[in-house]
C-alpha cells in the first residue's frame, strides 16, 4: 500500500491496510511512524513544509529581483578591456614552434607516472603501434600551454599592463590527433570573449595546438584565464 493511501485513510486508525501495515513495522519503525501519522493528523507537519517551501519561493524571488552590481574597472584594465573588444573572434597570438623530443615525453611520463610503453618505449612502438612512433601524453600537450601561449616568457606578454594572470581552467578540451616523438607544435589562440570581474577581467581563448606538417591540430581547447590589475 502506498504511503498517500494511509494518509487518505488517517481518520480510520482501524482500517484493514493500516493494520497490515503496521504489523510489518518493527517496533521502533512503528514507533517513528506513529508520531508522523500524529503530526499529520494535527497538520503540523504540512504547515512547516508550507512556510519551508514559501521562504524558499520568496528567496528566490528577491535574489532574481536584485540588480547585479556595477563593476567599476581600473583604468588600465579598462583601457584592456576596451582594446579587446575588437578583437573578438580574431586570432590575438601565434606562438613559436615547440619542438617535442622523446626525452620530454619520457620525463612527462616519470613525473606522471605514466609509464605506458605507446609513450616510452621507442622500440615497440615501431613494431605494434599503429603509429609506428611513440605519441606524447594529452595531458602534456596541455601542459605546454603556458609556454605556448607565452604565458609565462614576460618579454612577450599579452597583457602586460596586468599584474598578475590566473589561470581559471579550460571549459573544453579535444585532442583530434596524437603527437607524435619529435614533432614539433605552436599554439594559436583566438579571442572569444572578455568580461569584466572584481578584480579586473576574465577572458576567454581558443587555443589550436597545431603540428607542424599535419592538417589535423593535437588539441583544440577552450581557455579561461582572468587578469588582475
Amino acid at each position: 500500500m502506498k504511503v498517500a493511501d494511509l494518509f487518505k485513510h488517517r481518520g480510520q486508525p482501524n482500517n484493514k491496510y493500516s493494520s497490515d501495515f503496521m504489523q510489518r513495522m518493527s517496533p521502533v519503525v512503528r514507533e517513528y511512524w506513529g508520531e508522523i501519522v500524529n503530526k499529520a493528523n494535527s497538520r503540523h507537519l504540512f504547515t512547516r513544509l508550507r512556510d519551508f517551501h514559501s521562504d524558499a519561493v520568496n528567496d528566490a524571488v528577491q535574489d532574481y529581483d536584485e540588480a547585479p552590481q556595477e563593476i567599476s574597472l581600473k583604468p588600465e584594465a579598462q583601457r584592456v578591456f576596451d582594446e579587446l573588444q575588437d578583437k573578438i573572434d580574431t586570432v590575438i597570438h601565434t606562438g613559436d614552434w615547440l619542438f617535442v623530443s622523446q626525452d620530454r615525453i619520457s620525463q612527462f611520463g616519470q613525473v606522471t607516472e605514466d609509464m605506458q610503453w605507446i609513450h616510452t618505449d621507442p622500440a615497440r612502438a615501431e613494431k605494434e603501434s599503429p603509429f609506428k612512433t611513440t605519441i606524447a601524453h594529452g595531458f602534456l600537450t596541455l601542459a605546454l600551454l603556458p609556454k605556448l601561449t607565452d604565458s609565462v616568457d614576460p618579454d612577450k606578454s599579452l597583457f602586460p599592463t596586468a599584474k598578475m594572470v590566473v589561470n581559471i581552467g579550460l571549459n573544453q578540451v579535444r585532442f583530434p590527433y596524437p603527437v607524435k616523438a619529435n614533432n614539433s607544435l605552436r599554439a594559436v589562440s583566438t579571442l572569444k570573449s572578455v568580461s569584466p570581474i572584481k578584480k579586473g577581467l576574465e577572458i576567454e581563448r581558443e587555443i589550436r595546438v597545431e603540428i607542424e606538417g599535419v592538417r589535423r591540430p593535437a588539441a583544440i581547447v577552450t581557455s579561461v584565464i582572468q587578469l588582475h590589475f
